[in-house]
């Protein structure tokens, strides 16, 4: 009974919290009226007053170009996740609780003071038994059932506002809903580790290149714990030049990494920016791999015919590339992506491949695509917020590399070092040989295709896209043919009645004629009035 009453106490207390949290959630939406619109700053200020949970969603959802418009993306990028720390006692309990000891029984010395903090989780640095300087990161304790209360509730202060969209192009709720599949993927640090491991086995033939040991006697889904680093940020020019460090070349390295990582692993790093990437002993070390993007071939493949077309302005093949890299939302309007991909190419077409911001481009690329409700993969998306950061960095410590030249000469070297020469002329030789039988068959065709002309059994199917503005003249066109059609007929019916004696009678005319009349000025006065409010010009 006593336990029974002690629950019924617990339930009560959470109900009570929800409640409360709830009323702190719509109390913040109100406060910024969102009922009005939900603009980028306004966003930004939104997550920030809903602490910290909301903060680290903020800035999932930057790296989330696929469902938000880039401004959007470019505003939460500004959110800063620094909070303070939990209590050490809480660090330990979390430890403790994940090793199943005392931790005084694996580790020499752990410092109270955390090397940074943010929503998810905090690092210390410690010294394990054996000797090693290692990092712990510990997962801040019930963030879990925070995460889920909050995003839960958000769903609920969604439901209870007016319905609310950014620039008619976004679900909330389904904003909402992909933002926890994600956070859910970075709070299970199995999943990191599982990153990192790959990591290091795509990358461990790059002499430059370094992944932190993991001591996986000690992972578990709420710590981890690996190699400490010390070295420098990888935008640390003065230390960098101060130890010898030449920046051109640690930012040559830097990118030629990246884009091995994306064009030839398919598994690459989502959030390269200063904080995850340091120089150690001349080595490029990536840390902090929550957030991995993943292209499979057949997507590096079309992307790399992408940057081609745009290479070469060449419209045809940048929309094939896109029509096969999206998922549509409903029937693609080819006429309106064409105008759009011809848009791009005035920004880019008489550009040099040298001096192509891939980075823009393909920021640039996700925009058509969005504007065509063309659903992007997601490896894509992370792909173009990567891209960004690499640009970022390349700005700050090398400005005059190019990164589309070097992308270039590691393509170049891997056509002709792995072997993918012989898959290129292989599907060449398929292509010219489905070509040849192809053209075989043309004077069979255009035979079959005259006897039919002869015989008027010949049939043409057209497939017009009409534009909106068209579309819409042509229904106003109808309609008005309509409307002149049934005032013509009220007309001369109404005429041919008042020649009658028939009655009643009203303005001594046939009543029905006279309400014939009415109503043809009636229309005659709709089609004046509505072609002059119209709101289309």
């Amino acid at each position: 009974m006593e336990k029974l009453m002690g629950r019924e106490e617990q339930e009560k207390k959470e109900n009570n919290g929800y409640g409360e949290r709830l009323r702190e959630i719509t109390a913040v939406l109100k406060k910024h009226a969102i009922t009005r619109g939900v603009s980028p700053e306004k966003l930004r200020l939104i997550l920030e007053d809903l602490g910290p949970t909301y903060i680290k969603l903020g800035q999932i959802m930057s790296l989330r170009s696929d469902i938000l418009p880039k401004r959007y993306c470019d505003e939460l990028m500004k959110l800063c996740s620094d909070v303070p720390p939990m209590p050490f006692s809480q660090v330990i309990e979390v430890l403790e609780e994940s090793m199943g000891c005392p931790w005084q029984a694996e580790f020499q010395h752990i410092e109270q003071k955390p090397l940074g903090a943010a929503s998810i989780a905090q690092v210390h640095r410690a010294t394990l038994k054996t000797g090693e300087e290692v990092v712990i990161k510990v997962q801040r304790k019930g963030i879990y059932e925070t995460m889920a209360r909050d995003i839960g509730l958000m769903h609920k202060a969604v439901r209870l506002m007016p319905p609310v969209s950014i620039k008619g192009m976004v679900d909330l709720n389904m904003v909402l809903s992909e933002l926890w599949t994600v956070t859910q993927e970075e709070m299970n640090f199995l999943t990191e580790a599982a990153n990192m491991a790959e990591f290091a086995k795509k990358n461990k033939d790059v002499a430059f290149v370094k992944v932190p040991i993991l001591y996986r006697e000690y992972i578990s889904p709420h710590i981890l714990v690996m190699e400490y680093i010390d070295g420098f940020a990888i935008n640390d020019k003065a230390d960098l030049l101060a130890n010898g460090y030449d920046l051109n070349e640690v930012g040559t390295k830097y990118v030629d990494n990246f884009i091995k990582q994306v064009m030839e692993d398919g598994f690459f790093h989502a959030d390269p920016h200063p904080g995850n990437v340091r120089i150690q002993e001349g080595k490029i070390v990536w840390i902090d791999m929550g957030m991995m993007g993943r292209l499979t071939e057949r997507d590096r493949q079309l992307i790399s015919e992408a940057i081609e077309g745009v290479a070469m302005n060449n419209i045809g093949k940048i929309q094939d590339a896109v029509l096969a890299l999206g998922e549509f939302k409903g029937k693609p309007d080819s006429s309106k992506l064409y105008e759009d991909i011809r848009g791009l190419m005035d920004k880019y077409g008489t550009a040099d491949m040298g001096n192509i911001d891939v980075a823009e481009v393909m920021v640039d690329l996700m925009e058509v695509m969005k504007e065509n409700k063309i659903m992007m993969p997601h490896g894509l998306t992370m792909l173009a917020r990567g891209l960004t950061h690499v640009e970022g960095v390349l700005a700050e410590i090398c400005p005059e590399i190019n990164m589309t030249q070097i992308a270039a000469a590691r393509l170049k070297e891997q056509l002709f070092s792995n072997g993918n020469w012989k898959r290129e002329i292989k599907k060449e030789g398929k292509n010219l040989a489905w070509s040849l039988k192809r053209a075989g068959d043309i004077p069979s065709l255009a035979a079959d295709f005259l006897q039919g002309c002869m015989k008027g059994q010949t049939k043409i199917n057209l497939d017009l896209h009409a534009s909106d503005d068209l579309a819409w003249l042509l229904r106003r066109l109808v309609r008005n043919i309509v409307m002149g059609l049934w005032v013509m007929a009220l007309l001369i019916s109404s005429s041919i009645i008042c020649t009658t004696d028939m009655k009643p009678k009203l303005w001594g005319i046939p009543a029905l004629g006279a309400f014939g009349y009415v109503f043809a000025f009636i229309i005659v006065l709709y089609v004046f009035i509505k072609h002059f409010f119209s709101g289309k010009k």
